[in-house]
């Protein structure tokens, strides 16, 4: 098979997913996930996560995502981690999901980083380490992960793995109120009352910048 004609049948594949066809999805998907190919391995465990096209059935998916997981595919490394943490599909064991979590943040993956930076702020599954936390936090919030740019601006508001710093946390959480997170346009107002017009405008500066960057 041509590449043009892969590229186009998985196209017509995507295409029967998006308008639940999920019979055609499964007939095209489950001999690929059965040959080793990891994104189907993965796209077969979120239909039997979610119950579409199949009973749902959240050991079935952990079997599927592990399998993709192995392969090393980072979506499905997190997936995987999602199911260890909050007991779905396998026993609770945050210890394991703190390894696929790491494995998915290792490859860039921003929710893995959110959530290894949480685990670390928490200390669940690992010692708790601020600055670890801070350190998976900025890496997500590069990215543009609204969650992690909120707590990142808590953990500069706070001086928590990092030294206090109002600008930087007025930074985030503009950043993140740009997106549609009022609970980080309420922060931001908040810490505003106890900066200068100066740093307000240095923060809204950097935020700026940051997204000029990012473009």
């Amino acid at each position: 098979m041509s590449s043009s004609t892969a590229s186009a049948k998985n196209q017509k594949t995507l295409n029967a997913y998006k308008t639940g066809d999920y019979s055609t999805v499964l007939r095209e998907w489950r001999p690929l996930a059965d040959q080793g190919d990891a994104s189907a391995q993965y796209n077969l465990g979120v239909m039997y996560a979610n119950g579409r096209g199949v009973s749902e059935n959240s050991i079935e998916a952990v079997k599927w995502y592990r399998l993709a997981a192995e392969q090393g595919l980072a979506r499905a490394q997190y997936n995987l981690g999602f199911g260890y943490a909050n007991g779905k599909g396998v026993p609770q064991n945050y210890y394991e999901a703190v390894k696929w979590y790491r494995l998915a943040a290792d490859q860039g993956l921003a929710r893995a980083q959110l959530n290894l930076g949480l685990r670390y702020q928490e200390g669940i599954g690992v010692p708790k380490n601020y600055v670890e936390a801070v350190k998976w936090f900025n890496l997500a919030a590069d990215q543009g992960n609204f969650v992690a740019q909120d707590a990142l601006g808590m953990m500069y508001a706070s001086g928590t793995g990092v030294p206090e710093n109002y600008v930087e946390a007025y930074k985030w959480w503009n950043l993140s109120a740009a997106q549609g997170n009022d609970d980080a346009k309420a922060k931001k107002e908040d810490i505003s009352t106890l900066m200068t017009r100066q740093q307000i405008a240095e923060g809204q500066r950097l935020s700026r910048e940051w997204f000029n960057e990012d473009q």
